[in-house]
C-alpha cells in the first residue's frame, strides 16, 4: 500500500477540472514559484491581458487552490495572490476514471502538466549556455528502464517523493536564513510508467 502523501489529495471532478485550462495551470505554477505576485505581474509572464489572468487567478480562487496574500500592496486596488498550500496537490486517476467524463479530465490534466514540463524543460535547453558550466553541469536527464511490479513501482514513487521534500524543504529553510546567494529556483521532473516494447 502507498504511504499517505503530505499533498491535498483531489478527489472532486469539479475542482479537478479547474486544471483542464492550461493557462490556470501555467499560472498556478508561476505563482507556486513566484511565492506571490499580481495578476499584472502574471500577465507580463504570460502574456495575456491581466483581466484574463485575473479571472483564472479568481477561479482557481473558487477551487481553493489559490488566496489572496495579505500584506502587500500600498494602494488596496491591486489584489496579491498566493498559493493556498505550499504542500501541493495531487490526485489518484483511479478516483475519477469510473466515468467519461473523469477520465477526460484526467487525460487533459495529465497532457497539460507534460505540456508545461517539457516547455519549461525546453527553454532551459534553449538558454543553458547562458546558465553557465556550474549550472549546465548540475543539471541532469535519465532514464532507466526497469522490470518492476506496480507494487515495486509504487514504492519507488513514495521514495522518490520523501527525497524530494527533503531538498525543497533545505532550499526553503535556506532562503528563509537569507542564503540566496547562487541560489535558483529548480524544477525536476521524474517519471515512472509502464511500457512493453
Amino acid at each position: 500500500m502507498r504511504p499517505q502523501r503530505e499533498t491535498e489529495q483531489i478527489t472532486d471532478l469539479s475542482r479537478l477540472k479547474a486544471f483542464t485550462n492550461p493557462l490556470r495551470m501555467q499560472l498556478y505554477r508561476l505563482l507556486y514559484a513566484a511565492g506571490t505576485a499580481t495578476a499584472s505581474q502574471l500577465a507580463e509572464q504570460v502574456d495575456q491581458a491581466p483581466s484574463l489572468v485575473s479571472y483564472h487567478l479568481r477561479k482557481l480562487a473558487e477551487h481553493g487552490f489559490v488566496a489572496e496574500a495579505s500584506g502587500h500592496g500600498t494602494d488596496g486596488r491591486e489584489r496579491w495572490w498566493r498559493v493556498a498550500s505550499e504542500k501541493g496537490w495531487g490526485f489518484r486517476d483511479a478516483d475519477f476514471t469510473g466515468t467519461p467524463e473523469g477520465a477526460a479530465a484526467v487525460g487533459s490534466v495529465l497532457r497539460g502538466l507534460l505540456d508545461n514540463r517539457s516547455a519549461q524543460y525546453r527553454g532551459y535547453l534553449e538558454q543553458s549556455a547562458a546558465w553557465g558550466e556550474e549550472w549546465t553541469d548540475a543539471a541532469f536527464s535519465s532514464e532507466w528502464l526497469m522490470a518492476l511490479t506496480s507494487a515495486e513501482l509504487a514504492e519507488m514513487s513514495a521514495e522518490l517523493e520523501v527525497v524530494a521534500r527533503r531538498w525543497r524543504e533545505r532550499g526553503k529553510a535556506a532562503r528563509e536564513a537569507g542564503e540566496t546567494e547562487g541560489r535558483e529556483h529548480v524544477s525536476v521532473h521524474l517519471y515512472g510508467f509502464p511500457f512493453r516494447p
